[in-house]
């Protein structure tokens, strides 16, 4: 059953377009959604749980309409930020007191299990925790209320690798027995090869793909060739480097039977959303 499923959803700024977007996440899956600062993860994200005002499209989660049913499914969901945006000054205590009055399924001894785990002291103030633990207070809150279905933005950003994996692996141990699904944005494209399962790809508001984190990587191929090479396959590239041996590009698989003396190797995710993003400077290069 898919969790989440949004359908051509948009929101016009006037600098930048969110285009139709659609993309749907199952049940017990983790989707990573990528993508380079401005390309539009955040507005994407603001946008499927309403705290924008869409100009078209549609978000269903758990198989219900979201704006007719908002209340009501805000129960077994959670939003959040990679740095939390509680007041600083307040004791954890006090932030859990108030969090816990919206929600009618909140656990106390699962709330408090979590604290024990993550060593969370809810004397502390905000300002005392790490950015890490930050955020595993706000997972905290989320999984006492028992959420379904976790949407984050940049929970990883700022944070040290160790607590990076961390937190990667909690990730995963949330989805273990199929009754919940994370998604979560990021640029830091690593930590999807570590835990996600689906990569979701939003350049300038358009979405590039979306399906599993294999199958994305499996479509495109990195090749390189002579400078007269490229003359020949340049049409069919995503985009491309020049160097001092010819170049390097980025092209779909499926294009690349027609040009088999290319040296070729599978790319890495931050390859695909290099090269798209170099691809969309060319257009708007050509455009001026």
């Amino acid at each position: 059953m898919a969790m989440l499923k949004v359908e051509n959803l948009c929101k016009r700024y006037e600098k930048f377009y969110l285009d139709n977007v659609s993309f749907s996440l199952d049940e017990g899956y983790i989707m990573g959604f990528i993508g380079s600062n401005g390309a539009g993860k955040t507005t994407t994200l603001k946008a499927i749980l309403n705290m924008i005002q869409n100009d078209g499209g549609s978000v269903e989660i758990f198989g219900k309409a979201f704006t007719e049913n908002e209340i009501h499914i805000k129960q077994d969901i959670a939003f959040m930020l990679g740095s939390s945006d509680y007041y600083l000054r307040s004791r954890v205590k006090t932030i859990t007191n108030v969090v816990k009055r919206f929600y009618s399924n909140w656990n106390q001894q699962a709330y408090e299990n979590y604290m024990k785990r993550f060593k969370l002291d809810p004397g502390k103030k905000i300002s005392e925790l790490s950015e890490g633990m930050r955020v595993k207070y706000s997972i905290t809150l989320a999984l006492s209320h028992e959420a379904k279905l976790i949407i984050m933005d940049e929970p990883t950003s700022g944070l040290d690798p160790v607590a990076r994996d961390n937190l990667l692996e909690l990730f995963q141990e949330l989805v273990e027995d199929g009754s919940r699904s994370i998604l979560f944005s990021t640029h830091i494209t690593s930590d999807l090869e570590k835990c996600a399962d689906y990569i979701t790809y939003i350049n300038s508001g358009k979405i590039i793909a979306s399906e599993t984190k294999d199958d994305l990587i499996e479509s495109f191929r990195i090749v390189t060739g002579s400078e007269g090479d490229l003359e020949k396959v340049e049409d069919y590239l995503i985009a491309h480097k020049k160097n001092s041996f010819g170049f390097t590009g980025l092209i779909k698989t499926d294009e690349l039977k027609n040009f088999g003396y290319l040296k070729s190797e599978t790319p890495s995710l931050d390859d695909i959303m290099i090269y798209h993003a170099k691809r969309e400077e060319n257009y708007e290069e050509a455009a001026v």
